[in-house]
């Protein structure tokens, strides 16, 4: 007995849709597969688009970490994660607003970045090794006391196995990072800073966001009115090339200042700084060796006012700042790097013996004089000093 056509077309309906529900009840584990990108991609546009306020929160978080270091004696290790995962995430933050600058040809033209800036550039961009080498040593840095804290609560032995491994695995960072780049001197921080936000005298906020979209930004002023034809580009018709606007008549010496290019500025970004000789590359290495040696003499000591281990750890770092390559060759950014190891060489004053037997005493003196405000951070840095390695290393 045949059935009428409009009973086959239900049935045939009947039996695509059961043929399809399959496929619907997939679909549910792929959104959720698909779901951690999307959320990283709209995370990335938010951190753009308010970019100011990221900055402030960060530096808000940082600064109360700083107040607090150790105010809760039994739970150190949960203020220090905060501050880790503050630096950590300053870190994701300042890739993202890298990329998201480099995608704006007017910005990236406009700025003449520094020679640091430049140089960690050209070899995290060259070198995918020097890039990911450099980003686990400074997330190293970044969590080296949060290792330490932890490690303390199972012992010394292992507290102090852990800040040797750690010491270890950054010695071994710097001389891979020496070697990608030829033998040439470390720079701090090996990866570029993070660039400054445009602000409104550049660029407002909302042509920015624009530009990143791909759309013409407007020529409007931050209050709503168009600006004057002497500050927007101009576009020549025949060529479509892009003049640039002129100064404002009463700052024309800061403009003219800002596009006077130095003898950096032209140097290729690899030249920014020297291959070292031999006893160039000899300083470096006892540089570098320096804090792992240190660090294996202190944990041999069983005296913390014992003055050799502060005594070899100094005497290292001040051998290679004698075999280091003076005169002529050095660049400006290789002579900012040695100032940025000079300052850093103050903190010896805050290790090992001399910190027990002279910088604690005059802390203290010191302390007892402060308000009751003042003198509570000051106590509460001295439990870190006096418990923890990392605190004091550069």
């Amino acid at each position: 007995m045949s059935l009428p056509p409009e009973s086959l077309r239900k049935s045939a309906n009947t039996v695509s849709t059961a043929a399809s529900r399959p496929t619907t009840s997939q679909n549910p584990i792929r959104s959720l597969v698909s779901m951690p990108p999307k959320w990283l991609h709209i995370y990335s546009d938010f951190i753009t688009k308010n970019a100011h306020q990221v900055s402030q929160i960060e530096s808000a978080l940082r600064s109360l970490t700083y107040i607090i270091p150790g105010r809760f004696r039994d739970a150190e290790i949960a203020s220090e994660t905060v501050h880790s995962g503050v630096q950590l995430l300053a870190l994701y933050h300042d890739s993202v607003l890298r990329n998201a600058l480099n995608k704006i040809p007017s910005l990236s033209t406009a700025r003449i970045p520094g020679p640091h800036a430049r140089y960690t550039r050209f070899w995290a961009a060259k070198s995918g090794m020097y890039r990911r080498i450099a980003l686990l040593l400074q997330i190293i840095q970044y969590t080296e006391l949060l290792w330490e804290m932890a490690a303390k609560r199972r012992g010394e032995k292992i507290r102090w196995r852990v800040v040797i491994v750690l010491e270890a695995l950054k010695a071994i960072c710097r001389l891979l990072l020496m070697r990608i780049t030829s033998s040439r001197p470390l720079v701090t921080p090996p990866l570029p800073e993070r660039e400054p936000v445009p602000t409104e005298d550049d660029h407002s906020d909302e042509d920015v966001l624009k530009e990143l979209m791909g759309e013409e930004p407007s020529s409007a002023g931050i209050d709503g009115v168009v600006k004057g034809a002497h500050e927007k580009e101009w576009s020549m018709p025949r060529t479509k090339s892009s003049l640039p606007s002129l100064p404002n008549p009463g700052d024309v010496s800061s403009y003219l200042q800002s596009r006077v290019l130095t003898a950096d500025d032209i140097k290729p970004a690899a030249k920014l700084l020297n291959t070292l000789s031999r006893s160039g590359q000899a300083a470096e290495i006892l540089h570098i060796l320096s804090p792992l040696i240190y660090a294996v003499a202190l944990s041999r000591s069983k005296d913390k006012k014992s003055w050799a281990p502060w005594v070899i750890g100094l005497s290292i770092e001040y051998t290679a700042r004698q075999l280091r390559d003076r005169g002529f060759r050095s660049t400006s950014l290789e002579q900012e790097e040695w100032g940025k190891r000079s300052w850093a060489a103050g903190w010896w004053t805050m290790r090992g013996a001399f910190y027990e037997n002279v910088t604690k005493g005059l802390i203290t003196g010191v302390r007892r004089r402060m308000p009751s405000l003042v003198s509570g951070i000051l106590e509460d840095y001295e439990y870190l000093w006096d418990n923890y390695y990392f605190s004091t290393s550069a």
